[in-house]
């Protein structure tokens, strides 16, 4: 069985034993590291997935950052905390042109930010945050990151956003979007220009066990990013069960009416 966390576990303890480094992505931005792991956690539902994920990696002295919406579905001040406090960097996930109404582009785009600044300090009162990072949302008509084609976030303290301060040439990405590692095929927005290079050159996976066995066959690159959605990954059948069914039925939707 895939997306358990055992497998999660195996994965960690694979990279490590190849001689990866962990940073949080705050740390890779200032001073990435030759052979490095950048872990993203998009906290989109479960908020207790995503502090097992945590606890986890703290147990293997490893730090992951973590990204939570400000939706009750994801947003818990007590996990939110609990995350920081074991070392591991918090950060913004945010949707505000999905949250705010206005058929006027202008208008609409300055309204989230607007939005997108009280949401910001609304987390900042409670963790440091340096670094955010846009929900897909891909039955939106939006683009969550549209807001900064007309703001600067940098002005807001924010040092990074992944789809803007990664170097994707330099910096293999990985993603368990639509719960295969493969799933750029089905994403609407959690996708790079990339992709095309990186299939030509063999480096595509499907399953968590594909990547493990590349890792044990020095088959990766030296710097990736991985994202993971924790609400995916289960160990009791039932909700193990549900996901997959749930996540195949959203890929074919996906796939035929949303991805481009």
């Amino acid at each position: 069985m895939d997306f358990t966390i055992k497998q999660y576990t195996q994965l960690l303890k694979a990279l490590r034993s190849a001689g990866f480094f962990f940073q949080t992505f705050e740390e890779h931005l200032k001073a990435p590291k030759k052979k490095t792991i950048v872990l993203r956690h998009d906290v989109d539902l479960l908020p207790e997935n995503s502090l097992r994920f945590a606890n986890i990696q703290n147990e293997m002295g490893i730090k992951g950052s973590y990204y939570f919406r400000t939706v009750p579905e994801s947003w818990d001040e007590k996990i939110i905390k609990e995350i920081a406090e074991l070392g591991h960097e918090v950060g913004y996930h945010y949707e505000t042109m999905d949250q705010v109404n206005e058929d006027s582009k202008d208008q609409h785009v300055d309204l989230a930010y607007v939005l997108f600044c009280k949401k910001l300090e609304q987390l900042r009162q409670i963790v440091h945050v340096s670094t955010i990072c846009m929900h897909g949302s891909p039955r939106s008509k939006f683009d969550n990151k549209a807001i900064w084609e007309k703001y600067d976030y940098k002005k807001l303290g924010i040092i990074g956003e992944p789809y803007y301060d990664v170097d994707f040439d330099d910096v293999f990405y990985l993603t368990d979007t639509g719960r295969r590692w493969d799933g750029w095929k089905v994403s609407v927005r959690d996708k790079v220009p990339q992709q095309d290079k990186w299939v030509k050159q063999g480096l595509v996976f499907h399953s968590t066990q594909d990547i493990i066995k590349a890792v044990n066959e020095n088959k990766l690159p030296d710097k990736i990013m991985m994202t993971f959605h924790p609400q995916r990954w289960h160990d009791s059948v039932f909700p193990w069960a549900k996901e997959l069914i749930m996540q195949n039925a959203k890929n074919v939707i996906k796939k035929y009416f949303f991805v481009k």
